[in-house]
């Protein structure tokens, strides 16, 4: 019993002592989501995630206690690179296959399938939306243009926007904001603008999107940075107030979503040791 005692005392202080930066820990998620890539928030206490390329072909349901609730298996949506999650107003979600890592890929999609929280059984369907970026011409391009890969994605009227994970090398900093039309079909992307986040390569890449339910606050991640912006107009949010956060860690996170209007959820992979955890940042 002793023991016993004592071991809590020690998981209590590790966890107490850990470095989480602006991040509130929340819970360790389950060793199945080591490479969680995407996450949304369909009802309170629990989540959805995908992971990404090499994966399983699933949804996972996560309570905020780190339990893994529920599998769905997506039909007709093979896990190539799955990246970024979104939702809709209905409830549909949206799995952003586009992870293009040498911006060679010319079968980029993103699939849509129904709100998986009123799915019954453990199988889902999907319907695929086609895309390409029309101003690329060749697969690969040449370094100094590699900007087709793709980690981050929200639903806003309609449209998938598409935020690049910019791989040019030199690194430049700069970003793409492209728009698909949410629904089935083969769509050429377009091009609503582009923007520089900042120059450290490390850090500076957008990993991950999310939209605020009233539209007016868009969330970009990148690995220990958040850039919020708000009072924008129209479908290029970049001519809005954009704050910079450094959350004080430099783990591989990859995945955010708004729990409410002043708080996100956020997930980072599990690797050394390190991440693999749900935490919670109020926006300031």
């Amino acid at each position: 019993m002793k023991g016993c005692f004592l071991l809590l005392i020690g998981c209590f202080l590790l966890s107490s002592c850990a470095n989480y930066g602006q991040l509130n820990y929340l819970t360790k998620l389950p060793k199945k989501l080591d490479e969680n890539s995407g996450i949304v928030q369909m009802k309170d206490s629990t989540v959805w995630f995908i992971q990404d390329g090499g994966n399983s072909d699933k949804l996972y349901k996560v309570g905020f206690n780190g339990e893994l609730l529920r599998e769905l298996q997506v039909k007709n949506g093979k896990n190539k690179d799955w990246e970024d999650l979104a939702t809709d107003a209905n409830g549909n979600v949206y799995i952003g296959d586009f992870g293009n890592n040498k911006s060679n890929r010319t079968d980029l999609v993103i699939y849509k399938v129904p709100n998986p929280e009123v799915e019954k059984g453990d199988k889902i369907d999907a319907k695929k939306i086609k895309f390409k970026y029309p101003d690329q011409e060749k697969f690969p391009p040449k370094r100094k243009k590699k900007q087709f890969d793709c980690e981050a994605m929200f639903y806003y009227d309609a449209h998938l926007y598409l935020i690049t994970k910019n791989r040019t090398q030199p690194f430049s900093g700069m970003a793409r904001i492209y728009k698909v039309p949410a629904k089935k079909g083969k769509h050429d992307a377009s091009l609503v603008g582009t923007f520089a986040t900042c120059q450290d390569e490390a850090s500076c890449r957008v990993t991950a999107a999310t939209i605020s339910d009233d539209g007016k606050t868009i969330v970009l991640l990148g690995n220990g940075k958040l850039w919020i912006y708000t009072d924008f107009k129209g479908e290029n949010f970049t001519n809005g107030i954009v704050k910079e956060i450094d959350l004080g860690i430099r783990t591989q996170l990859e995945s955010v979503c708004f729990m409410n209007s002043t708080t996100l959820l956020l997930s980072d992979e599990r690797s050394n040791n390190e991440g693999g955890n749900l935490y919670t940042f109020t926006l300031p």
